[in-house]
Order: C-alpha cells, then structure tokens, then sequence
C-alpha cells in the first residue's frame, strides 16, 4: 500500500486505512528513541503540536496559543498529561493508551498483562493547569504547581538530577522549575528530531490533507472573477476545508493585484480586478496533520510580465525538485534558487520565506529548512521518509505583480512524490472568458488595454 494513496476519511471494515493506534505507538517510539539519544532525563511539552505527537490527545484548536495544558515523558515512563478541567476526565474515558504503559517503571507490578502494553499503576491522564497566560493572581502559585508537579514525577524514577527539556514555557514557570532545582535546558530540538522523518501513517494523513485543498482551489477557481474580494476567496476556502472535514483552517493567504510586490502575508478585502495576478497560501489540518499550499492565478487574462514571472517561479520549483532525493542536502537544493539581490531585496534576511523549504507535519515549519539564510553553512540530509514544501516567488517585471508557487514533496527510496497535486505547471487563467467580435480575447493581455496595440505601445 502506497504511503502517499488516499482513501476515504470514514472507517472500514473492508479497507486498511489509517491505523491510529499504529500512528500513536510509531510516534512515541521515534520520541523515546531520540529522547534516549539526548543527554536529557525527560521532556516537558507546552506546544499544542508536541503534546500531540506525544501523547495523542488534542482539545481543540482554540487552546493552541495558551499554554495551559503540558505533557511529560522520561527516559523511563510514557507520556503524562496534565490537560484542562474537564479534559483530564474526558481524556480517562476516551483515551485508553494513557492507561496502560511501555516502561516497566511505570507499569502496575500486580496487573495481568498481555503483550508489550502493562496496566499502568497511575493514569497518565490528570487534571492539571498553567498560569493562563498569566491571567491568574501570580500569589495563587499555579506556576509552582506545575513545577511541582513536575518533581513528584521525575523524582519517583530517579531523573530528579538529569536536565529536563522543556519546549517553550512561561517565564513563571521556568522560574518555579528552577526554585524546585530541576535544571531547565532546550528540550525543543529532541521533537524536532523525532518530527523530521514521518511514519506511514503520518504521510498518508499529509496526503488526505493536501487532497482536500485541491478541492479548496477547485471551488476557487471557479469561484474567481473580477469583483471579488479576497477576503470572500478566504470564506469560499474555509467552508470547503471544513465541509470536507479539516480540523482547523489556519489562514489563507489571498493576496492580489499590486498587493502580490512586495508579498503582505496577509488577506485583505479589495477587489479583484480584471487581468489581476492573484495567489493563495491555504494552511490547514486534517486529525493534526498539516498543509501549506501556494497557487497562483491570472484572474480575466494575465500580462506577458506575469506569464514571464510565473515561467521563472516554476523553474526554480522543477530544478529544486529535481534534485530531492537520499542523500541529498538542502544546501544543494537552495544552490538553484536565486540570491536576494536578484529579486530585489538587499540580504537574505530580508527575502526571508520567498524562496523556502519547509518540514510539514504536525505544524506547518518543522525540520528541515531550506533557505540560503541558513542551509550553506548549516546543510540538513534529505531522508526517506520527510515531508516538507517548497516555495518559490518572482515579481513581474512591471513592478506590482508576482507568482508564488508551492508543492509538497514526500522523499522516496529514489527521489520523491509530489502530493499537491491542483495543476500549477502553467499560468491557469480563472473567471470569465470574455469575447470580442473576432473570438475570445487573447489571455495573454496586459490589462491597461492601449499597451495591447501597437499604438498605445508607441511602436507604429
């Protein structure tokens, strides 16, 4: 079974589809493996994303940016989830894998058992709460709960004196850490690695995702005609994500006109205009798993400047494409992009993200990173198995308008698939056709229209 086939979302019991007990148990065994590898004693996880990957639980997308809820692995035990209220009992009811462990450390020395999984002696599911984002009184001490929370755990399994790494936190509750004399390091890099190479299972739930924004900008193409505006281009995407099944709409970057030089990163509500370049970046989630996905579109017709940048972005996409496969390193594939100040900005720095690369997964920028800010001095090995996206961009030589161009690539045996697959080898040119008395009008127009005659272009 191809790792990068899609099915049906719903469960059968005539198909081999996701296996979700399979995809839990792979990712705690890739994060135990590289926590073993570390000099770490344990990791403590704030991040939405790494408590997932962890420990397979998830409260909705509206808790992602607060930090109330943490999760805890060692080097000895599996995963510990100290969630929001009512979460914690919702979790002992529906989350069975947090009753039962892989660790003899933390298992129930008194319970029957079968297999690899034991009884845990106490649930991995807990009530437990941070600092709301400092909204509690700071004297009601909830940083000092989790912190001591925490030292309950890593002194019952002898960890007490190894580092702990935590991947982003409070300043309260580093502090609280500290006072409690756990020695408080950077645990961040120990899920990224764990992240880097994606199971079976994760990629076929990356594919599922990216297949549902070809139908997102199947709706937008037919969708685009002048007078539209981009924030109603955004609200046609997000019902079309969510009548399909995502998760979570993270944005949609609709950008048009004079808007796509320099690119904004962020909708707005003009117009569309006829013979308007218009592209779009749709960032969703479908059970955790994640897309980031730029086409671009003439709207009407599109100009020889246009069609010329869009030739350009589509070259960089192929030659960088060409060149994935095991064994090679993002410094190769960022050698065929071009540098800053052939596109107009004065450093990489500053062009930062226009040509780029990304790891998907769980959360849109995971390792590794393609960029020539970073990848020449410090080269990352493609790997069998790594989802990430390639971005390319060009401005169009009459100074507003600009192609953007993005696939999402799984890295194979031998090279690589790619799985975004809404066409965008060409300029595909979206609304109405228009006619004129000789025929439809040529697609291949500026849009002020005396600079389409020999006349208006001062060559007669």
């Amino acid at each position: 079974m191809k790792s990068t086939g899609t099915t049906g979302p719903a469960a059968v019991d005539w198909e081999e589809r996701v296996d979700m007990e399979r995809l839990r148990d792979a990712r705690l065994a890739r994060l135990h493996a590289e926590l073993d590898r570390s000099s770490l004693g344990a990791v403590l996880a704030f991040d939405f994303s790494n408590i997932r990957y962890m420990s397979g639980t998830h409260i909705g997308t509206w808790a992602m940016d607060k930090l109330i809820r943490f999760a805890l692995l060692t080097r000895k035990t599996d995963p510990i989830v100290w969630d929001f209220g009512s979460a914690a009992k919702h979790h002992a009811l529906y989350n069975p894998w947090l009753d039962v462990t892989t660790a003899e450390a933390d298992a129930n020395p008194h319970a029957p058992h079968e297999g690899a999984k034991r009884p845990r002696l106490e649930s991995g599911a807990r009530a437990g709460i941070s600092t709301l984002r400092g909204a509690f009184p700071p004297d009601a001490d909830l940083a000092g709960d989790v912190a001591r929370k925490i030292k309950r755990e890593l002194e019952r399994f002898g960890l007490a004196n190894e580092p702990l790494g935590v991947d982003v936190v409070e300043m309260p509750v580093l502090l609280a850490l500290q006072r409690e004399g756990i020695e408080v390091v950077d645990g961040q890099q120990v899920f990224m690695e764990a992240r880097r190479v994606k199971t079976h299972d994760e990629i076929r739930l990356l594919t599922q995702a990216a297949s549902m924004v070809d139908a997102a900008y199947e709706e937008l193409y037919r969708f685009l005609r002048p007078g539209v505006r981009e924030n109603e281009a955004v609200g046609l995407v997000a019902k079309t994500l969510y009548d399909l099944g995502s998760e979570y709409v993270e944005g949609v970057n609709a950008i048009s006109g004079e808007r796509c030089s320099p690119h904004p990163h962020v909708f707005s509500d003009r117009l569309i205009r006829p013979g308007d370049p218009a592209f779009f970046d749709i960032l969703h989630s479908y059970n955790g798993y994640r897309t980031c996905y730029y086409r671009t579109f003439a709207v009407g017709s599109a100009s020889p400047a246009q069609k010329d940048a869009y030739t350009r972005a589509r070259e960089y996409m192929d030659r960088a494409i060409a060149l994935v496969r095991p064994g090679a390193t993002t410094a190769d594939i960022v050698a065929v992009w071009p540098k800053a100040e052939e596109f107009g900005f004065p450093d990489e720095m500053a062009a930062f993200a226009l040509q780029y690369g990304h790891g998907v997964g769980l959360s849109i920028w995971e390792k590794p990173i393609f960029s020539r800010l970073t990848s020449f001095d410090h080269p990352e090995t493609l790997e069998e198995g790594m989802v990430f996206a390639l971005e390319t961009y060009w401005p169009a030589a009459d100074g507003w308008g600009a192609a953007r161009i993005e696939e999402e690539v799984v890295v194979t045996a031998d090279g690589c698939e790619v799985i975004t697959k809404f066409p965008a080898e060409e300029l595909i040119v979206a609304g109405r056709r228009y006619y004129t008395i000789d025929g439809p009008l040529n697609l291949n127009r500026d849009a002020q229209s005396h600079l389409n005659t020999v006349w208006g272009r001062g060559e007669a």
